[in-house]
């Protein structure tokens, strides 16, 4: 049996890696799922990976089984690739996110759907397609154990286009209730956990010395994470992963992750304003802590990635610029700024649905405007989100992060991971020429006003407010 994993890509991301350059390496680093289904896959099977954004699909080859994984930005484009494989008979299976969320819609476009976890459905996914019988839709009972996962071949990718294929998954979920996170849905707000001596095992065994926790929300049970640093301090080995702010609430909690090599943590802070947490049901910071909170973990040389989004119901078009302002202060090292995007399957779509304006899946990307926001002009939403992108990753404003690295505990000695990810990001804006306006700006240059409670909530005057982490999808 042979059998093609396919990772979709669209737009401008299709083909990003082979050519110029940005090619965007610094932001791939992964493709864990296709992995795990790899690995779950009988040894006498050959398989091979397609990675749209370097690789080519070979159309003139034949397989007995597409597999395809896809978020909903590439629901299309998958289903479009697997339109072109079942015309010349070859049955698909879609997978991942929006497959899961979407079923009868995917179904619509496919022999098989496998809704959430691969683990412990796969090999009878393989069974039924050699025996030409699948069976639709599949799913687990109940989520499947991660003890004993099989280890993902990570000799089926060409290391040299991705920044790392050194990635690692301790724990699966979260159990945090963003409303509008579709991670917390697909795994139903729940968390669930390797054991510790397996995951030292197979982070032993990994050639390099940097390697990426895919994790949601690593350090969300102290208590696990606390013997998973323990385990990892004699491997010496450097790694970044994803979790909240809650971690500064321990100053003996950052430095023993320090101490097992933590050189880097994607935050997501979200905004700057405390009501717009507590409208989205994000209960796991306190905006007044931000400060202190990044201070603690740059003197244990933790650098921070900030998850900015923009388009809360709350936001004003003043937010541009006092998110800019804010993140200056803080001294934030680098920052992903997106757009809030309504995803189906979370329960922000379901009440935003009647606000929706564009239902192309292509534009569900983070960085398009499909729906009408509350309090700004859709145009302006669009533009402050690029303007905020394109200043923060000024070349001068990059030089005075970096020199501020340096200054910081072992920072000469991680230098190199935000030089790679700060010129990631300029080079987005270079190569997609990001520009956008300050939509609070008026035309003699001054700017209107604060946005509204947000600088209170920053300063520490209005109450505490909880808040988690992570991507939305």
């Amino acid at each position: 049996m042979k059998i093609l994993l396919i990772a979709p890509a669209s737009g401008r991301w299709k083909k990003i890696g082979g050519s110029g350059l940005f090619r965007g390496k610094a932001f791939r680093f992964s493709l864990l799922s296709l992995l795990s289904v790899a690995a779950e896959t009988p040894p006498d099977v050959e398989i091979r990976i397609v990675d749209e954004q370097v690789d080519d699909i070979p159309w003139e080859e034949d397989f007995d089984l597409v597999g395809i994984t896809c978020m909903t930005a590439v629901a299309q484009r998958a289903y479009e690739i697997s339109a072109q494989f079942r015309k010349k008979g070859v049955p698909v299976v879609l997978g991942g996110m929006h497959p899961t969320f979407c079923s009868e819609e995917a179904m619509l476009h496919a022999d098989a759907v496998v809704m959430e976890d691969a683990e412990g459905i796969w090999p009878r996914v393989l069974e039924d397609a050699a025996k030409g019988r699948l069976q639709g839709i599949y799913k687990n009972e109940s989520p499947p154990s991660l003890k004993g996962l099989k280890q993902p071949p990570r000799r089926l990718l060409k290391g040299k286009n991705y920044g790392t294929i050194q990635a690692v998954q301790a724990t699966r979920g979260c159990a945090n209730s963003c409303d509008f996170c579709s991670v917390a849905a697909f795994h139903h707000q729940s968390q669930r956990y390797r054991p510790v001596e397996e995951v030292r095992d197979e982070v032993a065994a990994m050639p390099e010395n940097f390697f990426i926790f895919v994790d949601d929300n690593l350090t969300a049970d102290k208590n696990y994470a606390r013997d998973l640093f323990h385990a990892l301090i004699p491997l010496k080995k450097k790694w970044i992963t994803q979790s909240t702010l809650a971690v500064a609430e321990d100053p003996d909690f950052v430095k023993l992750a320090a101490e097992a090599g933590c050189i880097g943590l994607f935050v997501g802070l979200e905004t700057f304003s405390g009501d717009n947490l507590d409208a989205v049901h994000k209960t796991c910071h306190r905006v007044d802590q931000y400060r202190e909170a990044i201070r603690l973990l740059h003197s244990n040389g933790i650098g921070i990635e900030a998850g900015i989004v923009f388009g809360f119901d709350n936001d004003t078009p003043e937010v541009f610029r006092y998110t800019l302002d804010m993140l200056d202060n803080l001294e934030v090292d680098i920052i992903q700024v997106s757009i809030f995007t309504p995803l189906p399957g979370t329960s922000r779509y379901r009440t935003m649905d009647g606000r929706i304006l564009d239902r192309d899946y292509s534009h569900y990307d983070f960085h398009n405007v499909v729906f009408r926001p509350q309090r700004m002009k859709r145009e302006d939403l669009q533009a402050g989100h690029d303007w905020v992108t394109r200043e923060f990753y000024r070349p001068w404003r990059i030089a005075r992060r970096l020199l501020r690295h340096i200054r910081r505990p072992g920072g000469l000695r991680t230098l190199l991971y935000p030089i790679a990810l700060n010129v990631a990001y300029y080079g987005r804006v270079v190569r997609w020429n990001i520009k956008g306006y300050d939509p609070a700006k008026r035309k003699d240059g001054v700017t209107q006003r604060k946005p509204g409670n947000a600088s209170a909530a920053a300063s520490g005057t209005r109450r505490a407010v909880p808040l988690p982490a992570g991507n939305a999808e």
